[in-house]
Formats: structure tokens, C-alpha cells, sequence
């Protein structure tokens, strides 16, 4: 395009198409990466899904009309970062994870079934892969981008030919030159930096690119020296520049965009010159015409979608239908949908091939291999006319995974019958990939190191294709009556330490810190909710800030409370609650040398109390002797949280230094087990689960990504079973398991959401349950006893929720029809958790025992399971009715019968015979 001539794609439009030609039923994954997670070939199209190390894949045209079937990928133990088709071998992808490794598949034709395990891999490389890319030219030559440095990668030999450096900071992007010479990369350091991988490891040139270092793009403008960044002005404007390498010092345009928070998706076409641009978490698709030559980026339309972009992606050109003059399609990844926006230029004729509108353009031979290229071949790949009567039929398949593909025949697996193929090669939505917990996510010890995690294709029930779901994956949360709400809390101290749950409460009061000085707790009573009186309450008079504060299990009235001052208090609240300000505690335990991280009751033994501080060690403490019992030691960073067994006998924490420890007290003060926790070093937390043989842990990873990992209790240093991403947020999630019917319940300080999955021992471990949502941010989240719930309204949790200044009790159950039965396959036998099996100096002498359980079915209810079993309701008509049909005649006298009965009798006087006329005389 030049000012004298005007440009043909000047009236190009995006086509949004109708939602019955979506891809929907899916669920899009929410990891934070560099990719664009959404890739196609012309064959297929891949995704990233909710779960974790899982990736979706869709034909990319659907044949005879049917409906699109919804595969799995299960590919890496970690997040699917990056991904990429090969642009020779249609059916070759390579996937990277933060798992640190690269594998390539190949996918099958169409209508079969995925592989379940990969063609190769390559790695463990020195840290989480952030991005793929294949060679434009070379067959079986790959980039990948891990932490500072760029490896090229000989995908036959699976060697790495050359490693780039140069880099000061995280690589944001890297991209091949088209004639598949040079290789360009923006980094989080600022700089662009371009390298010849074959001259040297070094950058050959870089120039400071974008002045804010979020999230940036490099892209070539095809073989031309010129290339387009896309990222953030130091003023957070969005920003596209075009740059000339043979200039490099500056860029040759620099266009804001707008001030929109999300990184921008480039996508550019160097047939046509069009790039399409989209922000993470927008539905606003920008489509330029760049001109470098003048230079000039000029915007040709933009369209507005209805769903938020997740990802994007642009399909092959010779993917296009070209008789309908669609020069550009863009494939949008949303939340449940993969929408197609087509960009078509308007001609009179569109039964003539535009040869204007579509040059030649690369085929799908590659040029050269991988280690002709390496020796210095160039060839570029021969193009081809996109004319349909002209264009070749032939296809190239890679030999890069071929010999894998023949041991695997060797070894016995003679591939999946046609039934097996029709039940195992895909599943219509809605699919497992609407749930996390229903993608096999498991890093079982019997699992390879390049298998993924799907199981065997050849099962054929319903419940292996889709995977196992949760009887609780219907429950509902609510929050009950404003009649039991506590209302007009003031003063409240949001600013609780990370390690605290910010309140405390059981079945009878909860305990709120404030925020006056002193370290002031106000006590409220549950049973008399309402407004409370714009006047002071009475609080108890800590003496200090508060770090964490715990009810006492077996004695409703004592709390206890850590201070900042490395002392733990213990109060007593009278019966009745409080009714005065408290300024003396029951008991003061002091030992600790810093600040107390958090502090948990005994669950099984009285008077048993464990508190973890800054000065690495957790003590264990006699409350009956106001004395420290045990000290345990062996952490050397802050101590993020620590659990008891539910039996009483061991004790785990987690902690900063990125280290699971577990613990016998009574044995040794030195840790039984260690094994590897959450890579982040925000906060974690956990718990026991399943009987107290795994244990959950709630952390980050090195991307700020919230997930929580499964434990073998008895297997630490195996790390973990499995790894599951939730969302990005900036809050630690808190964990509440409830063991009468493994659910754990998720969320934050700070969050809308509370995420609910049942825990089970064996793969998926999460299966996902509804989520519960309220209006705004809850400050806090705390569960009550199980004896709170409401058995006859099928209630299974009940929990507290603190706004801003209310306290809203909410409530968990699950939708039943026969709710006037005891739903005892809900409720199994109870812990008394309200009654100490042993005192804790018994304990400490090396005794054990278990609290007894209590059935919780009223005394009028009937459980569902003794429930009178119903007659199914007759459904066919019996044959006695087709035995007594009329014949027509009788059908067509019976009619007659019936007309003749509305005409009434013909002998009746008519209505105008009853009027009385006017005398003969009258008429003159």
C-alpha cells in the first residue's frame, strides 16, 4: 500500500459467524503463560482446557455437517504452557509445560483415537518451558524458550543444536525469520534482540524495544528485514512498533493502541500484510494493514465478539476458503467456545478464483532437514497456487517420531478396535474438559515420564470417556435469612497475618480481632444474631496484636489467642458470653523467641496445644501444666502452616524454604519425613485428607498461579500424585475438608469464589463440584462443626462468611427429591469431635485412642436406604385399549350422532315465532 495507490484489503470485514457455527461445550484453561493457547493445522485444532496438563482437540472442519467431537491431550504432569503445529506435518504438535519438559505427538487421523503417550521428549531443560516454535523451513528443527535462554532443538536426534543467551531477564516471546535464517526474542529485560543460531550463540543485535517490561511480542513481517513488537509504553498505553534491522537503533513507527490492561495477541499474515491484535481478557479484535515501506500502519476494521478472548489463533492458508474471498481467519478461544471470525474482501464475482487476493504461498515440503540446516543449507520451501483445480494433493508426514511409532507396535499393542473407536476417540460436549476434576491430572508413580495420563483407549465404559464424577457435583451454596445475620460489625481488623483465617468460631460464638490498639477481640454469641448497637461491644484486652486465635475443640468457652509479642494467651469467656471487657487471661505460655505464626488445638487429646513462630521451631504445649511440652525443629524459612493427623499422631507443616515436613512428636523432634511443597513462596497451606493417609497442600507456583497438590502421607519425598490449577489471584487459599464426605472447600481472604472438590484415593484425586459465589469480597471464610448443619434440608457443611461489616451464615447442601428421608449415604457416623478421647498427658506418655462416632439421623426420619421402594409408573398403553377400538363405522355414526344432537330438535319453535307483530290496521 502507498499514498497513490489504494489497498485492496482497504474494505476487508470480520464476519463474526452464528453460534451454531461455534466449537462450544468446552471449558478454556486460565494459566498465565506467554502462548496464545489456542494453535491450528489444517487439520486440527488445539487448545489449552481447564485442566491442568490437559489440551483440547477439535477437527478443524467438521465433515458431512456433524457435529465437532471434543478430544483430550493428556500431555505433561504440570500446565500446558505453549504449543505449536508443525508447518510441514499436519498432524505433528510439540507441547511444553512447567513441568520443564518438551514432547512432540502425533495426533491420528480423524476419527481415532488420541495417543496416550508421546512420540519423544526432550528435557528436563533448567526450567518450566514458556515457548514453542517450529521451523519455517527445516523439518524436525524446534525453539523453545525456558527462563533466560533460547535451545534449538534436533527434534530427530533430540539433541539440543545450540543454546541462545544474552538474555538478562524472562524471555516474553521468540520468533523465526521466515526464510528460517534469524530468530528474534523480546525479553522482560526490555530489549529486542535478534540471532543467527548457526553464526553464533550470542545476539547479533538488540535495541531497548518497549519501556514497560509487561508482557511484549516480535513478530517478522515474513523474509523481509522488518519486524512488529506489540507491548506497554512506560505510561501503560499499549503500543505497537514496526522495526528495519538494518535500522535497528529505533523503531521506524510506534502507534498506541489504548490504555487496556491486557497483553495484546499478534497475529500477521505476510501474504496479505494484515495483523490482527486482541488483549487477554477483551472482545475487541483490531485488524492493520502494516506497510513497511512507507512505513505505515493503517487500521482496516475491528469487530466486537461476544465472548472475552482467551486465546487466538490463525488458521493455514491453505485452510481458507478462498472462493468466498476470505483472506484471513482468526480462531477466538473464550471461556466455553472456539469462535471463527473470517476476514473477507467484498467482489462483485465469487465464483472466479482472485488471484490478486491470493498469491502463492508456502507448501508443506520442507526445504531442508534438520542437520542440512545446521551445516549451513538455506533452501526456502517451494510455494504453491491456492487455486482449488491447481493446488497439491500430496501431504508430508514427518519421519521424527516414526521408529517411536513402530516400537510401539512391537510391543504388542495391536490399536483399538472400531468399536473401541467409536466410544474412546473423543466425547461430545458437554465433555471432561468442563471440568478439571474429570482430566486424568495424576502424576502416579506408575506413570512415565513421557506417558501422559489417559487411561487404556480400549475401555468402553461411559464413565472412562468422560471421566468419574463427584455425588456432590450439584450442591448448592446459599446464604441463609438475614434473621441470622450478625450486622453493623465496625472496626474490624482486615490486616490479619497471612497465616491467620482472620476470625475463629464453633457451634455456640466466633471471635473477631479489631482493629483498635491493644489487640481487642470482640466475642459474639451465634445464637442472638442481628444489628449489633453502634456503641463499643465488650472485647477481650489482648495486650497485643493479634497473629492467630483458635477455639478450643472440648472447652467452647476457652480461646486462644498468639501475639506479635511471642507470647500465647488463654481466655475464658463466661457463660453467656461476654458481658464486660476481659483484661486478664486464664493463662499466659511463653517459650517462643518471635513472632508466633499460627497456633492449632489437639484434635483427639485435651489440653494439647501446637504453635509454630520466627524463630523455626513449633512447640507443642501442656495447657493443663501451663508448660512446653515438646519442641520440634529442623525448618529453615517462616513456616507457612502445619495440620494435625486425624488420629492425633502426626504433625505436617509446609513452610517458605519450599519443603512438606511431617512429624512424630513423640518420637523425635526432627522431621520423619521431607519432600518438595509449592515452588511459590507466597504462603500455602494444608490439610489431611482421605482418612488421613494423603495430604492437600494449597500454594503457588512460580507464575503466582493458585493450585493445590495430593501427598501420599507415607510418601513425601515422591513428591506430589497430583497438581491442579485453579486461577491466578494474589490471596493464599484456604482450605476446610470435611472427612464425613471428602469435599474440600477453597478460598481465599478476598475472593467472590469458593471453589468445591470432592478428594478421592485414586485418579482423577479431584473430581469438581459446583462453585459457590457471592456478591463481593468475603474478609473471611470459617466452617462450623458438622452439628450445625440441618440434616433435614440435606445441609452436609455450613460455614460463616465475613463482609465488610456482616456476618453471614452459608449454608451448603445437596439438591435430594426425597428430603423427608434421612440421606444417610450423606451423612455417614460422626466424630465426636466434641469429646476428648484421652487428656493430654496421657498422650504425651504415649497413649492413643479414637473418639467415638455419633449417628446424626433424627429420631422421626426413615433413612433413604430403608426407603419403601416405589411401582415404576406404567408407561405403555395396555392391549386391552387396541383391543376396543371402534371401527369406522361405528367412529363415523357415533359423529353423526353427535352433530345431529347440536342441531337440537327441528320440531322446536323457532325464537322469532315468540315476538309479538303489530294489528293489520296499523300498516296504513
Amino acid at each position: 500500500m502507498n499514498r497513490f495507490k489504494a489497498s485492496k484489503f482497504r474494505h476487508t470485514e470480520a464476519r463474526l459467524p452464528r453460534r451454531e457455527a461455534w466449537i462450544g461445550g468446552i471449558r478454556a484453561g486460565s494459566i498465565t503463560s506467554c502462548g496464545n493457547h489456542v494453535k491450528a493445522s489444517c487439520r486440527w485444532i488445539a487448545f489449552n482446557a481447564e485442566a491442568a496438563g490437559v489440551l483440547g482437540i477439535v477437527p478443524l472442519e467438521c465433515k458431512d455437517g456433524g457435529k465437532r467431537t471434543v478430544s483430550q491431550l493428556c500431555c505433561h504432569s504440570d500446565v500446558v504452557t505453549d504449543f505449536d503445529f508443525s508447518p510441514f506435518d499436519q498432524l505433528l504438535l510439540a507441547t511444553g509445560s512447567a513441568d520443564e519438559m518438551v514432547k512432540v505427538w502425533r495426533l491420528p487421523e480423524s476419527g481415532q483415537d488420541m495417543p496416550s503417550n508421546a512420540g519423544l521428549t526432550l528435557g528436563p531443560g533448567g526450567g518450566p518451558v514458556d515457548m514453542l516454535q517450529f521451523h519455517p523451513t527445516a523439518d524436525g528443527v524446534l525453539a523453545s524458550g525456558a527462563g533466560k535462554r533460547v535451545t534449538i532443538w534436533d527434534v530427530v536426534q533430540q539433541q539440543p543444536l545450540t543454546a541462545l543467551g544474552s538474555h538478562e531477564d524472562q524471555l516474553q516471546s521468540l520468533a523465526w525469520k521466515r526464510d528460517g535464517r534469524l530468530l528474534g526474542t523480546s525479553c522482560k529485560d526490555k530489549k529486542l534482540r535478534i540471532f543467527d543460531p548457526r553464526a553464533s550463540p550470542t545476539a547479533s543485535q538488540s535495541v531497548p524495544g518497549h519501556e514497560n517490561n509487561k508482557d511484549s511480542r516480535l513478530l517478522w513481517m515474513g523474509s523481509s528485514d522488518c519486524l512488529i513488537s506489540v507491548g506497554f509504553s512506560q505510561m501503560r498505553e499499549r503500543e505497537v512498533k514496526l522495526w528495519d534491522m538494518r535500522q535497528f537503533s529505533r523503531a521506524m513507527l510506534t502507534v498506541a493502541l489504548d490504555t487496556s490492561p491486557g497483553a495484546a495477541i499478534p497475529l500477521y499474515d505476510a501474504d496479505t500484510g494484515l495483523l490482527v491484535l486482541a488483549g487477554k481478557g477483551e472482545n475487541l479484535l483490531y485488524c492493520f494493514e502494516a506497510a513497511p515501506a512507507q512505513p505505515a500502519l493503517t487500521q482496516v476494521t475491528q469487530c466486537r465478539t461476544e465472548g472475552s478472548t482467551r486465546g487466538l489463533a490463525a488458521v493455514p492458508r491453505l485452510a481458507l476458503d478462498v472462493m468466498a474471498c476470505e483472506v484471513l481467519r482468526i480462531l477466538q478461544l473464550t471461556d466455553t467456545a472456539l469462535v471463527p471470525v473470517s476476514y473477507l474482501v467484498p467482489r462483485k464475482s465469487v465464483q472466479d478464483f482472485h488471484e490478486d487476493l491470493f498469491p502463492d504461498c508456502a507448501g508443506m515440503l520442507p526445504a531442508t532437514g534438520a542437520q542440512a540446516w545446521w551445516a549451513g543449507d538455506s533452501q526456502q520451501v517451494g510455494r504453491v497456487s491456492l487455486h482449488p483445480a491447481r493446488r497439491p494433493a500430496e501431504t508430508f508426514t514427518s519421519p521424527v517420531i516414526a521408529c517411536t511409532q513402530l516400537q510401539a507396535a512391537n510391543t504388542g499393542n495391536t490399536g483399538p478396535t472400531d468399536a473401541d473407536r467409536s466410544e474412546g476417540s473423543g466425547y461430545s460436549s458437554p465433555s471432561s474438559l468442563a471440568s478439571p476434576g474429570s482430566a486424568a491430572t495424576s502424576l502416579s508413580a506408575s506413570t512415565g515420564p513421557s506417558s501422559g495420563f489417559a487411561s487404556s483407549p480400549s475401555q468402553k465404559s461411559l464413565q472412562c470417556i468422560l471421566g468419574p464424577s463427584s455425588r456432590f457435583r450439584h450442591a448448592q451454596g446459599r446464604v441463609l435469612h438475614r434473621d441470622t445475620h450478625l450486622t453493623n460489625l465496625r472496626g474490624l481488623s482486615l490486616t490479619t497475618p497471612g497465616e491467620c483465617d482472620g476470625f475463629c468460631a464453633n457451634h455456640q460464638r466466633v471471635a473477631l480481632p479489631l482493629l483498635s490498639a491493644g489487640g481487642q477481640i470482640a466475642v459474639l454469641e451465634l445464637s442472638k444474631p442481628g444489628r449489633l448497637p453502634d456503641t463499643a461491644v465488650p472485647t477481650i484486652q489482648n495486650g497485643t496484636a493479634v497473629a492467630d486465635l483458635s477455639w478450643d475443640p472440648f472447652d467452647p468457652r476457652r480461646l486462644a489467642v498468639a501475639g506479635e509479642d511471642a507470647k500465647i494467651r488463654l481466655w475464658r469467656i463466661p457463660e453467656g458470653g461476654l458481658r464486660e471487657t476481659l483484661q486478664e487471661p486464664e493463662a499466659v505460655l511463653r517459650g517462643h523467641t518471635e513472632k508466633i505464626y499460627s497456633i492449632r488445638f489437639h484434635p483427639v487429646a485435651s489440653d494439647l496445644l501446637v504453635s509454630s513462630s520466627y524463630d523455626m521451631t513449633v512447640r507443642i504445649w501442656e495447657l493443663s501444666a501451663g508448660q512446653e511440652a515438646l519442641c520440634l525443629r529442623g525448618h529453615t524459612d517462616q513456616i507457612f502452616s502445619l495440620a494435625w493427623s486425624p488420629d492425633g499422631k502426626k504433625l505436617a507443616t509446609v513452610s517458605k524454604d519450599g519443603r512438606l515436613r511431617l512429624y512424630e512428636p513423640r518420637r523425635s523432634p526432627k522431621p520423619e519425613q521431607e519432600g518438595p511443597g509449592p515452588e511459590g513462596g507466597r504462603g500455602a497451606r494444608l490439610v489431611w485428607v482421605c482418612g488421613g493417609d494423603y495430604l492437600l497442600v494449597s500454594g503457588f507456583d512460580s507464575r503466582s498461579e493458585r493450585r493445590i497438590l495430593l501427598y501420599r502421607a507415607q510418601a513425601l519425598p515422591d513428591g506430589p500424585l497430583s497438581v491442579l490449577g485453579l486461577d491466578v489471584a494474589p490471596s493464599t487459599l484456604l482450605p476446610f475438608y470435611d472427612e464425613d464426605t471428602g469435599v474440600v472447600f477453597l478460598t481465599g481472604k478476598g475472593d467472590t469464589r469458593v471453589f468445591l472438590y470432592e478428594v478421592t484415593p485414586e485418579p482423577p484425586y479431584f473430581l469438581e463440584c459446583n462453585s459457590f459465589t457471592s456478591s463481593e469480597p468475603h474478609k473471611g471464610f470459617v466452617f462450623l462443626p458438622k452439628t450445625a448443619c440441618e440434616v433435614r434440608e440435606v445441609e452436609f457443611a455450613r460455614a460463616l462468611r465475613l463482609g465488610q461489616s456482616t456476618l453471614e451464615p452459608v449454608a451448603f447442601h445437596v439438591p435430594r427429591v426425597k428430603k423427608e428421608y434421612f440421606q444417610d449415604d450423606i451423612y455417614p457416623p460422626t466424630r465426636v469431635w466434641w469429646e476428648p478421647a484421652l487428656s493430654g498427658s496421657a498422650w504425651l506418655a504415649g497413649k492413643d485412642r479414637q473418639q467415638c462416632r455419633a449417628n446424626m439421623r433424627p429420631a422421626d426420619m426413615t433413612p433413604v436406604s430403608e426407603a419403601p421402594k416405589e411401582a415404576p409408573a406404567r408407561k405403555f398403553v395396555p392391549a386391552s385399549v387396541y383391543l376396543e377400538e371402534k371401527s369406522d363405522e361405528q367412529k363415523k355414526e357415533e359423529l353423526l350422532n353427535a352433530m345431529v344432537a347440536r342441531l337440537g330438535n327441528r320440531d322446536d319453535p323457532l325464537p322469532q315465532d315468540s315476538f309479538e307483530g303489530v294489528d293489520e290496521d296499523e300498516w296504513d
